[in-house]
């Protein structure tokens, strides 16, 4: 490592003594682990206290983590100069300061007597929590213990009604920081679930008000020190954010698989901290509400569901139900009173739980099976209630395929959770549609298990099939129903990518989603499962338009399954096929064109859209009596909607064939060129009625719409009809080729065009 010695213009590094003893401590930052982390506190203080020497009336204090003797590789000092107003502290304190900045150090730094320090820390509570971790570097050790003995004391007496304040603090660090668990680069002190949660904990614990630092969150605490460690070991400086590019490094520095392992063992450490944080602030509301009730009198214990009753704001179980022998489905009945409730279940009922419960049979008794499905209903509740239950490991006696689900990242940038938090949640979103199908049960669990192959070798839609399966004959259904199950998760992304990726004016394709999914009910059911689903990946996964063209498909398959006959394809607008040629119609999201019928129109009216900055996301190309028609629908590509006047003015020049216009598209098309990942081409022989499809895979780039038909018009295809779908940073775009299929030799050079277009 590079030393942080900073040395002067002529190369020397001044102050012999303390700049080579700083350099032994941070010249050559590094080691992992508790040992390394006392270690290092060790030679700071011993760095420190020859900076100072021992005098009474004047003591320095380290906060922070030089405080806690907790220090990382490339940590901050956060030193107090203590005194008893003695003269000379403003001279003796930049004695303190400058050998510390000439090392390289970044320092907090405070000048206080006891009183301004109290009195600081009383108008803030951050100042506070800080003088708690308060330790005696070298000094006036009477002066320190002052300090010491009466800001914890202050805090003991003021924290219950601190609390309130701190959270809303808190709250706002979560809001703009994220939930560590749930995040790819997630921040580990700031966001939730972090380091500084910890010290929310740390300081709940000094006031008494919980044991809020049990052995499972101290040892979530120090695996989180080690990956800040390591992280900082790995950059080469301070930093708290574990980003993409870090984390194969600092697993390997952990002894750990890979990054995933990293990020699943960070996820698990983050929410067990959320979740003791969540049940100390209960402990503290408590508290506070007795306190102003006056400590008079027992709380009432209130029953709201056989075996479980309410007490003091929290379910315990009843009296009745500890003395018996438990019901394995006691567990799944406590979870489901909370998730209906919303209240939370006490600590000491989930160990009880954990620890008595027995497993459940196989199959489940029917009344676990009603209890599954009240908890996977509950809506709002349903997430709180099953965190709280996995934490304590009951989820894992429910379904044994948790543990590989819990903590899974996802990469797809669309997903804002953990695998295992995004099917509880597509569980509670599915909740909303409930009331619109025929088996309201089956959503559920069909919404908690649709994702359930992924990680495994394959296609998780097909790997997650028997998987999911096993499941629900486990928990107790027929085997019809089982095999119902299945299907949804085998298709659970079929309408969402034929509505995005064909053409559904196409009985081809009406007619082979219909043969999919065999019956109104599971339609329904896929319809509900599929806005679930995207509801619960993040606000990238669904958009109006999506939701309309899945709509819009399932309306047509519907009359199929109904009625046997497969819709008619629309009808053009009346309005195109009259008037004067060229006619140009801007509609909301529809951009319609007629126009002389001629090659490369398709291509010349998605480059004059990608001039302006809108994204099409579908396009039709017909010719009705002798007259070429295109029509699209169309998204502004940066939220903006361009100015329609001249919009109109060039697609009406573009597609009468003005060259000017074609000049500045082709000039924006060569600007986009060079970006993007390794496209692919992928053919489908029988997926339309008179059209074979092409099917370009690519990174999407503005006007690559237009790159692509154009090269297609000049190898010689015509194309009838585009859908775009957008993935994140990538497209699939489907083409239908008109002509019939093409020979080997033709495919090579249509895919050769492509290709170079992208």
């Amino acid at each position: 490592m590079t030393s942080l010695i900073k040395k002067d213009a002529s190369g020397n590094t001044g102050d012999g003594d303390a700049h080579l003893l700083i350099n032994e401590v941070v010249g050559v930052p590094g080691g992992i682990g508790e040992a390394a982390r006392l270690a290092r506190a060790a030679s700071y203080d011993t760095f420190l206290r020859r900076l100072l020497p021992g005098r009474d009336g004047v003591a320095l204090l380290a906060v922070g983590g030089l405080g806690r003797r907790q220090c990382a590789p490339y940590s901050d000092l956060d030193l107090v100069l203590l005194h008893a107003g003695v003269p000379g502290t403003n001279e003796l304190a930049s004695s303190i300061w400058y050998p510390i900045w000439d090392a390289g150090l970044r320092l907090d730094h405070s000048v206080r007597t006891v009183a301004e320090a109290l009195s600081v820390a009383q108008d803030d509570v951050k100042v506070a929590l800080g003088l708690l971790d308060a330790r005696l570097v070298v000094g006036d050790q009477t002066l320190a213990d002052a300090l010491s003995r009466t800001a914890a004391d202050h805090w003991r007496r003021t924290a219950v009604r601190h609390l309130p304040g701190l959270r809303e603090v808190t709250t706002a660090r979560w809001q703009a920081h994220g939930e560590l668990a749930f995040l790819l680069e997630g921040d580990l002190k700031e966001a939730a679930g972090g380091l500084r949660d910890v010290g929310l904990l740390r300081a709940i614990a000094a006031a008494g008000i919980t044991d809020a630092l049990r052995p499972a969150v101290r040892a979530a605490h120090l695996r989180l020190l080690d990956t800040r460690d390591a992280l900082h070991q790995q950059v080469g400086r301070r930093v708290d954010r574990l980003v993409a590019q870090e984390r194969d490094g600092v697993a390997a520095l952990l002894g750990l698989e890979d990054g995933d392992a990293l990020l699943r063992r960070v996820a698990g450490d983050a929410r067990t901290v959320s979740h003791a944080l969540d049940d100390a602030f209960r402990a503290a509301d408590r508290l506070r509400s007795g306190r102003s009730r006056g400590g008079n009198g027992r709380s009432a214990r209130r029953p709201v569901a056989r075996d479980v009753v309410e007490h003091d704001g929290e379910l315990v179980l009843a009296r009745t139900a500890i003395g018996a022998r438990p019901d394995p489905s006691l567990s799944l009945r406590m979870a489901a009173a909370a998730a209906t409730t919303r209240l939370p279940i006490a600590r000491a009922t989930c160990e009880w739980l954990a620890a008595y419960c027995p497993p459940l049979p196989a199959p489940w008794p029917a009344e676990a099976r009603a209890a599954l499905t009240t908890l996977l209903g509950a809506g709002p509740g349903l997430v709180p209630a099953w965190e709280t239950c996995d934490r304590y490991g009951l989820v894992d006696g429910w379904l044994p395929e948790w543990t590989r689900l819990r903590s899974l990242p996802q990469h797809n940038p669309v997903h804002r959770y953990t695998l295992d938090r995004h099917l509880v949640q597509t569980a509670h979103e599915a909740s909303r549609h409930a009331r619109e199908v025929e088996r309201p049960d089956l959503l559920l669990l069909g919404a908690l298990l649709h994702d359930i192959g992924k990680g495994l070798p394959g296609d998780h839609s097909t790997v997650g099939v028997p998987v999911a399966q096993a499941a629900a004959a486990r928990i107790g259904l027929p085997p019809g129903e089982v095999e119902l199950i299945g299907t949804l998760v085998r298709l659970h992304l079929l309408l969402p990518d034929v509505a995005t990726r064909r053409d559904l004016s196409d009985p081809v394709t009406i007619a082979s989603v219909a043969e999919a999914v065999g019956d109104t009910g599971t339609l329904d059911l896929l319809h509900a499962l599929v806005r679930a689903d995207a509801a619960a990946t993040g606000p990238a996964a669904w958009s109006d338009w999506k939701g309309r063209l899945v709509a819009e498909l399932v309306a047509r398959v519907r009359t199929a399954l109904d009625t046997g006959v497969l819709p008619e394809p629309p009808a053009p607008d009346p309005a195109l096929l009259a008037g004067p040629l060229p006619v140009v119609h801007l509609t909301g999201d529809r951009v319609s064109v007629a126009a002389a019928d001629r090659r490369g129109l398709l291509a010349t009216v998605a480059g004059c859209l990608a001039l302006h900055r809108l994204e099409v996301i579908s396009a039709d190309a017909s010719v009705v009596d002798g007259r070429a028609l295109v029509e699209c629908r169309v998204q502004p590509r940066y939220g903006l909607p361009p100015d329609p006047v001249p919009l109109r003015a060039d697609l009406r020049r573009a597609v009468g064939g003005d060259v000017s216009v074609t000049q500045r598209l082709r000039g924006r098309a060569l600007a986009a060129r060079g970006s993007g990942a390794a496209p692919r081409v992928v053919w489908h022989r029988e997926a339309a009625t008179d059209a074979v499809l092409l099917e370009l895979r690519a990174a999407d780039a503005a006007g690559l719409l237009y790159r692509v038909t154009c090269a297609l018009d000049e190898a010689g295809a015509l194309v009838r009809a585009a859908r775009i779908s957008t993935l994140g940073a990538d497209v699939v775009d489907a083409f239908y080729l008109v002509g019939g299929w093409p020979d080997d030799e033709a495919r090579a050079r249509l895919e050769q065009a492509v290709l170079a277009a992208v």
